[in-house]
């Protein structure tokens, strides 16, 4: 069935409000609510079902403008369940204003299931699994008319703005839930657009990142400028060019198109068809480095999916115990997704004629065949275990419940429980909360760890080497290292034993340096969190030469050589922390949101994974 996007009303003060447009006549719709301000697009309304699309007038004939678009719903309709419909602005013809730096052609702004539409969150988390971006957000908090009167629009640039409740609504309610405000004499051309010329308006740099999301043909160069901003020679993630793709275009765009067959056959959309591209794309390149400088055109959650999927997926060319395999598949499933895993380790292969790339073949098909056995190439396989623990942990400490969840995981891996309803039982003693934090901070010199520690609410204690050294002397003084670990240790040991929360401010850039902060740590049984700072190395260079006590910078650059940060997993969870000095992702939490998956029937959490007993 075919439904017309309802009429938005003006607010009581847009200028641009003409004689047989709505206006909202009370805002009791908005006010106490929480909302959200999207920028209002110039283009033309379109409604995309699973079967077909149409733009505001349910009978709309073909036009030129519309092509693009028709070939964008061929690519990701199938994900849209029966009944669902997703409204958004098709900006590929330049109307009133041009734009320049679009990130699509296309914007979804409301997803619809039959009568209701979702709550803002979920409608991202579904559309950017998609491959669909949302306009931008200029304003989110509770309606607050004196905030949204002041909000200023560039009307040379800017067509106005829509306002629209967080929480989602149905349709009789809609004239209450949105309201618009729009420029003064916002038509500004003397000829309707549709009986003009096709102007197409500017895609911007990111919009070869979203093309890959929403499943379309990946171009090798543009992503090179997306990702390190035209920069392929030099640059902090230490990548001339695509790296893992032997450093030539050539050979990217064939190691990509082999990537790219293998995640549509995965049937990956979104950020995890991406992360597969990126990480196929630069597999040879320095993990910390890429990170680092990923996170601003990716943000921190992709970013550092990409570098870790770069860092693992060498693991399945080399032979690994068959009655090892899964619990080790099992322990990777929480880090990244299993099915990208095998995909990138499978195309980067791609081309190479040799007895060691046969063999590394060989082990990566072999790999993949134990994964699919143990249903872990889904998605989110553990997501049934997740969602019993959260049932039956619902209202508990949040550190206590991300400590269950840690347990639970390594007890499915060891085959101590078999299937998601035992993991309740088998976490019952951490639910109480009762035992004591260690965060382990992990980065280079100028990465802001001690800025981040000293931040930190309630902590008991903090083990910082360098004042252990500055106590005995000097903090550059290195000849006494082994004595001041000794110290540090002995000191984290007792302020674990008294059960509170401490801090370990070192370096930490490898895993033989952690081990022995987690031996102290696991003999305290303590709730381990790693705090890793993801700092690109231009900018750790400059905050190394202003800071009191400067590294030498043979020293930071060795540093950086040698810092592997940790994978999810090495601890109970993970905090990512960017340079601005906040956390930007964690990875290991019991209420981490997972991604919005379509299926059949209506319901959009993945029913996919496969959790058997273990045998």
């Amino acid at each position: 069935m075919r439904v017309p996007y309802p009429r938005t009303p003006h607010l009581p003060w847009s200028p641009g409000v003409a004689a047989d447009d709505l206006r909202v006549g009370d805002l009791s719709g908005l006010r106490g609510r929480e909302v959200v301000v999207t920028e209002k697009l110039d283009g033309e309304n379109t409604t995309l079902y699973r079967d077909g699309l149409h733009a505001r007038s349910l009978d709309s004939a073909h036009h030129p403008s519309r092509a693009w678009l028709k070939a964008l719903h061929g690519r990701i309709a199938a994900g849209l369940p029966a009944g669902w419909r997703i409204c958004g602005e098709n900006v590929y013809a330049r109307h009133s204003i041009g734009y320049q730096e679009l990130a699509s052609w296309f914007y979804a702004f409301s997803v619809w299931a039959g009568d209701h539409c979702l709550d803002w969150d979920r409608t991202v988390r579904f559309t950017r699994r998609l491959g669909l971006p949302v306009p931008p957000v200029l304003w989110r908090g509770t309606f607050d008319e004196k905030a949204l009167r002041t909000l200023r629009l560039d009307p040379a640039r800017q067509e106005g703005y829509v306002v629209r409740t967080v929480d989602g609504f149905p349709r009789a309610e809609f004239a209450a839930r949105v309201a618009k405000w729009v420029r003064r004499n916002h038509v500004r051309t003397d000829a309707h657009w549709m009986l003009a010329p096709v102007v197409p308006n500017g895609l911007g740099p990111h919009a070869a990142l979203w093309e890959v999301r929403s499943g379309g043909p990946v171009d090798v160069p543009a992503l090179l400028t997306a990702t390190l901003g035209g920069n392929t020679s030099s640059n902090g993630a230490d990548a001339a060019g695509p790296s893992g793709a032997g450093g030539t275009v050539e050979r990217a765009e064939e190691v990509v198109a082999d990537v790219r067959a293998r995640l549509d056959l995965l049937g990956r959309s979104g950020d995890p068809r991406l992360a597969g591209v990126l990480a196929a794309l630069f597999a040879e390149t320095r993990r910390s480095g890429l990170a680092a400088h990923l996170v601003a055109p990716l943000g921190m959650p992709l970013a550092r999916r990409v570098a870790d999927l770069v860092d693992l997926h060498t693991g399945p060319h080399r032979p690994f115990p068959d009655e090892a395999r899964r619990a080790g598949l099992v322990r990777l499933a929480d880090a990244v997704d299993i099915g990208v895993l095998h995909a990138v380790a499978a195309a980067v292969l791609t081309g190479r004629d040799d007895a060691a790339t046969a063999e590394a073949r060989e082990q990566v098909a072999w790999s993949e065949l134990h994964a699919d056995e143990a249903g872990l190439l889904g998605e989110a396989p553990l997501r049934p275990l997740r969602a019993e623990l959260r049932t039956a942990l619902r209202g508990c400490d949040p550190e206590a419940a991300d400590r269950c969840w840690a347990e639970a995981r390594q007890a499915y891996a060891d085959g101590r429980i078999g299937v998601p309803e035992e993991a309740p039982a088998a976490t019952w003693r951490w639910r109480s909360g009762h035992f004591p934090r260690l965060v382990l901070m992990a980065g280079p010199a100028g990465s802001g760890k001690s800025s981040f520690a000293q931040r930190l609410p309630g902590v008991d204690g903090i083990v910082s080497l360098d004042e252990l050294r500055q106590a005995r002397g000097s903090r550059a003084d290195q000849r006494a290292n082994a004595a001041v670990l000794r110290t540090g240790l002995d000191r984290l040991d007792t302020l674990l034993a008294g059960g509170g929360t401490v801090v370990w401010d070192a370096t930490a850039l490898n895993r033989q340096q952690r081990s022995l902060v987690h031996a102290v740590a696991g003999r305290r049984d303590a709730l381990t969190t790693h705090a890793v700072l993801l700092v690109p190395d231009d900018l750790l260079e400059r905050r190394n030469a202003d800071r009191t006590y400067p590294v030498p910078a043979e020293v930071l650059a060795g540093q950086l050589r040698r810092f592997r940060p940790p994978l999810p997993g090495e601890a109970h969870r993970t905090w990512y922390v960017g340079p601005d000095g906040t956390v930007g992702d964690v990875a290991g939490s019991l209420a981490d949101e997972e991604p919005e998956i379509p299926v059949e029937g209506g319901s959009v959490r993945d029913g996919t994974p496969v959790f058997g007993e273990v045998g």
